[in-house]
């Protein structure tokens, strides 16, 4: 074989398969169409999310679909088109979301995301990814007392049952956190575990160059030529085949329209999300990420300007862009920061990968020896990359695995 592993994707995701497996011996290739990084780990808010220890349910209250079906809200956007190509994932992502089995599903999660800051920095450390990983958390902001006072008994089970760690700001406080925060909010809660990075595109860039620095090979090609050979696996680079004994899919949202052909068709689906960078007027800064609660999206401070992250818009996956979140939080964001002019006037849009029970789907492909799943990410593909990539390489070196691999097997769909 020229290769004992191909991975596919070189997202966050991949690349962190790709980087473990060859610290461990193997001989990878890691392969895209587009440069590493360049697809949904490329737009995001930038954050390792260790206090995320609570996947996104399904809305369950009346009045929460209610907003959300008006279709104007800031979070969630639809093409009422798409729907029907979303009824059966959806329909089996609010069963799960049902408070018994999200119960379930939110420890299975909780046990990926309490690694994420020490999986990070057991690949960054001595190298310049450090300098992208500032230890400043993040800021939710409320103005509302009794959606604030329930933030807070559900930050206080958090650090109780995960350890999450937080301080709680009056809105002085709040006011001199961030000075130039133009509304004033009843308080705050700051994260202060998490890492806020400051390019997460160049974050993935850094794990691939140490992929490559110890011998990983990176090329171009299409995954979906991906083939068996013999007992091993066979995919076309942009100049000649490739073959190895296993294959990763770690494809993000396009990986089940592959594994489909290899008679595995999980129940993920897309959320697509956009962002675009501004740049503040005088010496006015934005100190940390923040969330307003009552306006729904995510500010933060980047190298490229302050980033503007939008929720959730369902659509086809090859429709035209319409980032009509970005356009209706604009004016908003506007009023919150003294924002300048765009940085860049096309923003970026990329599709987030989602399972309806909320994990991502790790380990072996059914029926299928020597392929192996690393998808299904969600919001949380650049927090928990280098935790997927040490837990799959555990696996696949027959190593004891450093977590319970059982709660992502993909045989549960």
């Amino acid at each position: 074989m020229a290769a004992s592993v191909i991975v596919l994707g070189a997202g966050m995701v991949g690349v962190s398969v790709a980087l473990h497996l060859q610290r461990r011996g193997r001989a990878v290739t890691l392969l895209d169409r587009q440069a590493p990084g360049e697809g949904a780990s490329f737009g995001n808010g930038g954050l390792i999310q260790r206090e995320a220890v609570h996947p996104h349910p399904f809305p369950r209250s009346f009045s929460e679909l209610r907003r959300i079906a008006g279709n104007t809200a800031l979070d969630v956007h639809y093409h009422p088109g798409a729907l029907p190509g979303f009824a059966s994932p959806l329909l089996r992502y609010w069963w799960h979301s049902e408070p018994t089995r999200y119960e379930h599903a939110a420890r299975a999660f909780a046990a990926l995301i309490t690694t994420c800051l020490d999986e990070h920095r057991a690949l960054a450390e001595g190298t310049e990814a450090m300098a992208l990983l500032r230890p400043i958390g993040w800021m939710k902001l409320y103005s509302d007392a009794a959606t604030f006072d329930a933030a807070l008994a559900q930050a206080r089970a958090a650090h109780e049952h995960h350890g999450v760690n937080y301080t709680v700001l009056d809105s002085m406080g709040l006011a001199a956190a961030e000075p130039h925060l133009q509304v004033s909010r009843l308080g705050a809660i700051h994260f202060t575990d998490p890492y806020s990075v400051s390019d997460p595109h160049a974050l993935t860039l850094s794990y691939a160059r140490q992929f490559e620095a110890a011998g990983g090979r990176f090329v171009h090609g299409d995954a979906m030529t991906l083939s068996r050979a013999g007992s091993g696996w066979r995919v076309q680079g942009a100049e000649d085949p490739i073959e190895a004994e296993d294959v990763v899919i770690a494809l993000g949202a396009a990986a089940a329209n592959l594994t489909r052909r290899f008679g595995y068709a999980p129940p993920t689906f897309g959320k697509r999300g956009y962002h675009r960078h501004y740049r503040m007027r005088g010496n006015a800064t934005l100190n940390r990420p923040m969330l307003d609660t009552e306006s729904r999206f995510l500010l933060a401070p980047m190298r490229a300007g302050v980033r503007l992250t939008t929720g959730a818009e369902f659509a086809a996956n090859d429709a035209p862009p319409t980032p009509i979140q970005l356009e209706r939080a604009e004016p908003i964001a506007r009023s919150l920061l003294p924002l300048a002019e765009r940085v860049e006037e096309t923003p970026w849009m990329g599709i987030r990968p989602c399972t309806p029970d909320m994990l991502p789907i790790i380990g072996p492909l059914p029926g299928q020896p020597g392929a192996w799943c690393a998808f299904g990410h969600a919001h949380q593909g650049l927090t928990l990359g280098p935790t997927t990539g040490r837990l799959l390489a555990d696996m696949m070196c027959g190593e004891a695995p450093f977590l319970d691999p059982t709660p992502y097997r993909a045989e549960r769909f």
